[in-house]
């Protein structure tokens, strides 16, 4: 092939090199649409999507409703600032927040911000302001953003290499782990030993927690351990700040992860799919909390842009639909069948985890030894891209690979997908042996 057929995609690859910082990894994949679960490049190639922009596709690639809602508000305003004019959609999307909300209390209020990071640095803030305490617990395997208070609290080396000194009063600890042989009572002691040798409970504001840790390896956390995080917090006066950025907006079955478990907690964070594709995120708990923070202490440019709050109020109608939720229940009972049925047939597969449809398997290189299998699921991520399937890995370990399609996805194509993992792995693994 001659410089002059080189591929569109070539083109972009190379003119991504050119310009684009260095720190910003990326695939080889240059979009051209999407539509549901499927992508195009700019080749005309079409990719079927396992990834949904790291999870901010719930209901699927430009949805119809906001589509159509983006473009009403296009012939009204672009932007405002809420802090200098207020607007309808911002205050309706904090409504439709309060409604839904799991969180303690009868009366509930919001704040919008642009992405997870910001929302998971004002729930802080907020604790911050509603106690009068300023340490901050956080758990191995989170991820809450990279940001600099949000980077430290993220529990991945990648994410913070070379970027300190960090923030101050942020104080980690295990999480439970089962597979690899950290259980709940084992993270609950931990965290009392936390506040016996490091710091002291008393002057603690909060512990963030992701139901389901994402970017940590998709690991769900056990039935008994986000309640007996709630009696401990309690008996401490210690807020619960429960991270649904990537778990929320039905990824897991019902609207919220922590419905799984019949805890409460004190203040929601939410993001990624609340836009339904456009930037979005936002704090959502009991008004007493909530309105800790003092006027102008909350607020950005941006945060709550009109466009995005108008996609989120269609994204929440398409969501609380019964049978949208039935739907993303059957999913993950489909995909967890088939992904045992792969684990049967794959030594490489060490444990098939997750909830609902956020599901994934660990990659080991020894199921007695569980060493963790990185370059496997590297290549098993580029041999499904080979073949038109959009994978990511995650995990501490680098070893995971995690399904997050769009909850939309047909089950025809969910199974032709799930072939597609299959194949991969498998041809994978025969390389790596």
């Amino acid at each position: 092939m001659s410089l002059q057929e080189r591929t569109r995609t070539e083109a972009a690859v190379e003119a991504k090199e050119r310009w684009v910082a260095r720190g910003v990894a990326t695939g080889p994949v240059a979009v051209a649409r999407a539509e549901g679960a499927w992508i195009e490049d700019v080749d005309g190639r079409r990719f079927l999507d396992f990834a949904g922009g790291i999870g901010c596709q719930n209901t699927g690639h430009n949805l119809p409703a906001v589509v159509e809602a983006l473009r009403e508000q296009l012939d009204r305003y672009l932007h405002q600032c809420f802090v200098v004019g207020m607007y309808e959609p911002y205050v309706e999307v904090c409504q439709r927040l309060a409604e839904l909300s799991p969180c303690r209390g009868a009366e509930q209020k919001s704040f919008l911000a642009n992405s997870g990071a910001e929302a998971l640095e004002n729930a802080v803030k907020i604790s911050r302001a509603a106690t009068g305490r300023p340490a901050v617990v956080v758990f191995q395997n989170a991820f809450h953003g990279r940001t600099l208070l949000a980077m430290t609290m993220t529990s991945k080396l990648v994410y913070k290499k070379g970027f300190g000194p960090f923030a101050p009063e942020v104080y980690r600890t295990p999480a439970p782990y089962p597979y690899r042989g950290v259980s709940s009572a084992d993270a609950i002691s931990s965290l009392e030993r936390l506040f016996k040798s490091d710091v002291d409970p008393e002057s603690v504001a909060c512990v963030v927690l992701e139901p389901v840790q994402g970017e940590g390896g998709f690991i769900p956390m056990p039935p008994d351990f986000p309640p007996r995080l709630r009696e401990l917090c309690d008996r401490h006066g210690i807020l619960y700040v429960d991270d649904e950025v990537q778990a929320g907006m039905c990824r897991t079955g019902p609207l919220w992860a922590i419905e799984h478990y019949g805890v409460e907690p004190d203040l929601i964070t939410t993001g990624k799919s609340l836009g339904g594709g456009l930037p979005l995120a936002g704090v959502t708990g009991r008004a007493e909390v909530m309105d800790a923070a003092h006027p102008g202490g909350l607020g950005g440019t941006f945060g709550g842009n009109p466009l995005s709050c108008v996609a989120a109020l269609a994204v929440f109608d398409a969501v609380t639909e019964p049978a949208f939720q039935a739907h993303a229940t059957a999913l993950g009972e489909r995909i967890r069948g088939r992904l045992e049925e792969i684990a049967a047939r794959v030594p490489a597969v060490g444990e098939v985890r997750g909830l609902g449809p956020m599901l994934a398997l660990e990659l080991v290189e020894d199921r007695d030894t569980k060493a963790p299998a990185a370059a496997l699921a590297s290549a098993t991520t580029a041999a499904a891209l080979e073949r038109g399937l959009l994978l990511l890995a995650c995990g501490i370990y680098s070893n995971v690979v995690r399904i997050l399609v769009p909850l939309v996805v047909s089950d025809d194509d969910v199974d032709h997908g799930l072939e597609i993992l299959e194949a991969s792995l498998v041809d994978a693994s025969a390389r790596a042996g």
